[in-house]
C-alpha cells in the first residue's frame, strides 16, 4: 500500500540502501573485518553482511543496531535504517517486499481477489483504493495510485524481470470500478500477454479448492536467494526461510498445474473484456 512518492530501480528513498551497503563496507573494511567475522558478532551470516553491502537484502533495525556496536559508529546505521524505513513510499507490510520486487530477476504472482498491483490501471486501483479507504482525503488517493503505477516501471525493459501471473477467475469476473475500468484493464493485460512481455494463467471455478489461500508473490534473483511475500487484510509477510519458501514455491506450482494455459487464459480474459465492453 502506498504512502508518499519515491525512486528504485522503479523507486528509491533519497538516503539509498546503496549507500547504506556502501558505507557498511567502507566501515567493516577500516575495521579489518571479513563479512564472515563481522557476521558472527552482529547474529547472521557472512554472506548476508555481502546481501547488505550489494544492496541486495536490507537489514532489520535490531540488526543495523548490532552493527553499530560491533562497528563502533555511534548509531550511523540505526539511524539510516530509521531514515530509510520511515522514507518508504509504502506500508510497513509491505515496504520491503516493494523493494525487493525493484531488484527482481522473475516475479511470481497470485492474486485471489484483485489483479496485482504491477499490472494494474489507474482506474482500476482508484477503484481498489476508494473501495478500501472511502473517506479518504483525494490527495491521499492520487498519491497511493500514483505509487502504485510508479511499481509497474519494472516492466519497462523488454525482458527483465520475467513476470508470471496467476489470476483466480474471480479477479476477472468482479467489477471493480464498473465495466468500463474492467474492460481496460482486462484489455491492458492481454496487451501486455500478447507482446509476451507477461506470462499469464488463470485458475478457474471449477478447479475446485484453491491450493493458495491468500495473495502470494516469489521472487528470484541473479545473485540472492528467493523470497516469498504473503499477504493478508493490513498485513503482510516477507519470507526467506529456504523451507518456507520452497513450500510456497511447490504450493504455486500445484495451483498452475490445475489452471487454465496461457492461451486458454488469454483468450478467457479477451472474451469476458468483451463482455465489459457491451
Amino acid at each position: 500500500m502506498a504512502k508518499v512518492d519515491g525512486e528504485s530501480r522503479y523507486c528509491q528513498p533519497k538516503f539509498g540502501w546503496r549507500f547504506f551497503g556502501r558505507e557498511l563496507k567502507r566501515r567493516r573494511e577500516a575495521a579489518k573485518l571479513s563479512q564472515d567475522e563481522l557476521g558472527r558478532r552482529v547474529i547472521c551470516s557472512g554472506s548476508y553482511i555481502g546481501q547488505f553491502e550489494k544492496a541486495l537484502r536490507k537489514p532489520q533495525l535490531e540488526i543495523a543496531v548490532r552493527l553499530d556496536a560491533a562497528l563502533g559508529t555511534d548509531g550511523l546505521f540505526e539511524h539510516m535504517c530509521r531514515e530509510l524505513i520511515n522514507n518508504a513510499p509504502y506500508d510497513d507490510c509491505f515496504a520491503e517486499a516493494a523493494y525487493l520486487e525493484g531488484l527482481a530477476a522473475a516475479i511470481r504472482d497470485y492474486a485471489p481477489t484483485f489483479v496485482p498491483g504491477l499490472l494494474q490501471t489507474a482506474a482500476y486501483a482508484r477503484a481498489v483504493f476508494l473501495g478500501a479507504h472511502p473517506f479518504a482525503a483525494e490527495e491521499d488517493i492520487e498519491t497511493r495510485v500514483a505509487n502504485r503505477l510508479a511499481r509497474a516501471h519494472v516492466l519497462r525493459d523488454p525482458t527483465k524481470p520475467l513476470l508470471w501471473a496467476l489470476l483466480d477467475e474471480s479477479v476477472i469476473r468482479r467489477k471493480i470500478g464498473g465495466a468500463a475500468v474492467m474492460h481496460e484493464q482486462l484489455t491492458h493485460i492481454a496487451t501486455l500477454v500478447r507482446r509476451r512481455r507477461i506470462v499469464l494463467e488463470v485458475l478457474p471455478f471449477d478447479a475446485g479448492s484453491p491450493v493458495l489461500d491468500g495473495v502470494l508473490t516469489l521472487m528470484a534473483f541473479e545473485d540472492a536467494p528467493p523470497v516469498a511475500y504473503s499477504e493478508g487484510h493490513r498485513s503482510g509477510n516477507l519470507l526467506d526461510d529456504p523451507s518456507l519458501v520452497d513450500e510456497c514455491e511447490r504450493s504455486y506450482d500445484f495451483a498452475t498445474a490445475v489452471a487454465l494455459s496461457p492461451a486458454e487464459s488469454l483468450s478467457l480474459i479477451t472474451s469476458v473484456a468483451e463482455e465489459y465492453a457491451q
